[in-house]
């Protein structure tokens, strides 16, 4: 995998830079139009991008403040998963406002008793001429208070074994029937939701696939979940990462800590095997190849460095870190430099400290849970990796046994 990147006469890199000068502030629609949201899409979403055209799209935009539209669940799960199934219809319809950030998208999947047993779903969804009835509810729904679609798997068949009787569906978070509750954690955000449907009606076009394959769809956008969520920033590919922390480790001069140091050092190394997985997964996927198992190794990679990575930062903080809004170091004094008893870096030397550390030492528990517990990812790696042998059953329990139960 040669990943080295072009120098700076690169023909690519000039052609990047002529479209930035024309386009000092690209608009999210612009962006998508020149297929820098995702290019290594196909044409016409995306330019085809091998890694290396990608890699230095990233960093031209990076180096002329270009930020690419905010809308991690249309164009990180749900636009995958319609380009590879949907109808050119559907294409055509949300594939390019997904990209422009002009609709947001939500993820209709998880159920308050089907969450690690996503398959277990019990939200219904009854054919009914041109339309679909949904009931039922789901849960930790990311976005749905500002979603304009989401995407939805539901059950179409409960007469068949649960793994083929559910389908996938485009969901319209305005329709008659929807409501959506907050849920506030306990960072005080409200990022996640409670959805309920009564006797909604979904129409049969916004089916994506055939009905009954909504299993293996929900399995391409989890897996594409789970590289989205394990790129970039350490909460989710969001937020500060290791480099972040570093940089403003460093800005201070030293850690005279030999363990601190240590464990910084562990930190970098970490980062650096991560940002070689994930290299590897945008090789596949440019490739042709849809997320398989090595998704679930670099998300449980990226989820536990990343609780690391704010476990860390509120311990620099020192006692400072008990406070709403501390954070590891701001800009601090050339002349402060702490010892193994001074990594406090007190309000009065960090001044506008980002309140970024503090909220994501907060919810970072929530990264091994989310979009896959730990657990889960742990026995998709022994199962399609290493081909170790599924769990034996429970046995049976005999009625005359002590532990049976009436």
């Amino acid at each position: 995998m040669d990943l080295d990147r072009p120098g700076e006469d690169d023909p690519q890199r000039l052609a990047i830079r002529t479209w930035l000068s024309e386009h000092p502030t690209p608009s999210g629609r612009q962006l998508a139009a020149a297929g820098y949201v995702t290019p290594h899409w196909p044409t016409p979403y995306g330019l085809d991008a091998d890694p290396v055209q990608q890699l230095v799209i990233d960093e031209e935009l990076a180096r002329a403040g270009a930020s690419r539209p905010l809308n991690p669940i249309g164009i990180g799960w749900a636009g995958p998963t319609i380009l590879l199934a949907g109808t050119q219809a559907q294409q055509d319809r949300y594939l390019v406002p997904a990209l422009a950030g002009e609709e947001l998208w939500c993820q209709l999947f998880s159920e308050p008793q089907a969450g690690s047993d996503l398959a277990a779903l019990t939200t219904s969804a009854v054919r009914d001429g041109d339309t679909y009835v949904v009931n039922g509810s789901k849960i930790w729904t990311t976005l749905a208070h500002y979603a304009s679609f989401g995407i939805l798997i539901a059950r179409t068949n409960p007469d068949l074994p649960k793994h083929l009787g559910i389908s996938y569906f485009i969901c319209p978070m305005d329709l008659p029937g929807i409501t959506v509750r907050p849920i506030v954690d306990m960072t005080t955000a409200h990022s996640f939701n409670e959805v309920f449907f009564d006797n909604v009606r979904i129409p049969a076009d916004l089916r994506v696939g055939e009905e009954g394959d909504g299993w293996r769809l929900a399995r391409v956008t989890l897996g594409n979940e789970r590289v989205s969520l394990s790129s970039g920033g350490s909460l989710w590919g969001s937020g500060p990462s290791v480099p972040d922390l570093i940089s403003l480790v460093r800005a201070i001069g030293h850690l005279d800590d030999v363990v601190l140091r240590q464990r910084v050092a562990q930190l970098y190394i970490e980062g650096e095997v991560l940002r070689l997985i994930r290299l590897r997964t945008l090789t596949a996927r440019i490739a042709g190849r849809e997320p398989g198992p090595e998704a679930s190794v670099q998300k449980l990679v990226a989820d536990e460095q990343g609780q690391r990575v704010m476990a860390l930062a509120k311990e620099l903080a020192g006692t400072q870190g008990m406070l709403a809004g501390s954070g590891p170091v701001g800009r601090l004094p050339a002349r402060a430099r702490f010892g193994p008893s001074e990594i406090n870096f007190a309000r009065d030397l960090c001044p506008g400290v980002d309140p970024i550390w503090h909220y994501g030492f907060l919810f970072s528990p929530a990264l091994t849970i989310g979009g896959g517990t730990w657990a889960v990812q742990r026995n998709i790696i022994a199962e399609r990796v290493l081909g170790l042998p599924r769990d034996p059953p429970p046995p049976a329990r005999n009625a005359s046994s002590p532990d049976s139960r009436s």
